[in-house]
């Protein structure tokens, strides 16, 4: 995986990467969460983040989102600097985000829940049918009447990853969308995100600790440890990777 060095701060001519980070740093007083990430998706690929508790995903997902002020460093997307963007600028160019915690609104329904980000990219006459188009591509149609708090774990993840896509974004962030969920639901949500990459064309970048989730999801992984990028490869290269074992997978040799 290449990283390109360019010189400015406006755009990044020399890559056709959709997402880059050049020496992203972030502090939280003396604590380095981020440390200098050089961080390159390719657009149309699904890219696995993994490592251990700590490791500074989560930190890194947000500022790659805007929730987070970098302390050091520059994200471009689609070539251009989106450093100083807010979240909302991002979520306008194509950035969008499922967290870790399902954030749905517990005291409406499922589709009361898709309209609010539906809204953003529809019009009026034509909303009701989009939601349903996304919640049936989401085995949620059934429940479109159901108030989220009254659905499964699952359910709620599903509704929430259905929100985040509504945005119809160029690239998709999802913070570990199989935790809690059985064997066959996590499948389901893998079924999900290539479903998402293959017919809308999305680009996706995945936090997740189950490897054989991983696997399911993408060949294409990177490997963070204490706020840096500790290697990237295929998922076969990662886990014959004798420092990553003993990193991520406790395996001391």
């Amino acid at each position: 995986m290449s990283t390109h060095k360019t010189q400015g701060s406006g755009t990044n001519d020399e890559t056709d990467s959709l997402f880059e980070t050049k020496g992203l740093t972030k502090k939280f007083g003396g604590l380095i969460a981020v440390n200098d990430v050089d961080f390159t998706i390719e657009k149309g690929e699904i890219r696995c983040l993994i490592g251990p508790n700590g490791a500074g995903k989560s930190t890194l997902l947000k500022l790659i989102v805007g929730q987070h002020v970098p302390t050091t460093g520059q994200i471009f997307y689609q070539g251009e600097n989106i450093t100083e963007l807010s979240q909302h600028e991002r979520a306008r160019r194509g950035l969008s985000m499922k967290f870790q915690v399902p954030a749905v609104y517990d005291d409406l329904s499922v589709h009361q829940n898709m309209h609010i980000p539906t809204q953003r990219m529809v019009n009026r006459p034509d909303i009701d049918t989009a939601i349903d188009r996304t919640l049936e591509e989401f085995d949620l149609l059934k429940e479109a009447q159901t108030t989220a708090d009254e659905l499964s774990h699952g359910q709620q993840q599903w509704l929430e990853i259905a929100m985040a896509a509504a945005l119809e974004p160029d690239l998709l962030l999802l913070d570990e969308p199989a935790a809690g969920m059985s064997v066959n639901e996590a499948q389901r949500t893998a079924d999900i995100i290539h479903r998402l990459n293959e017919s809308r064309e999305m680009t996706l970048l995945v936090v997740e600790h189950d490897m054989d989730f991983v696997r399911e999801v993408s060949e294409s992984v990177t490997v963070l440890h204490q706020g840096e990028v500790f290697a990237e490869g295929t998922i076969d290269e990662i886990q014959a990777n004798e420092d990553v074992r003993r990193i991520y997978l406790g395996e001391d040799r």
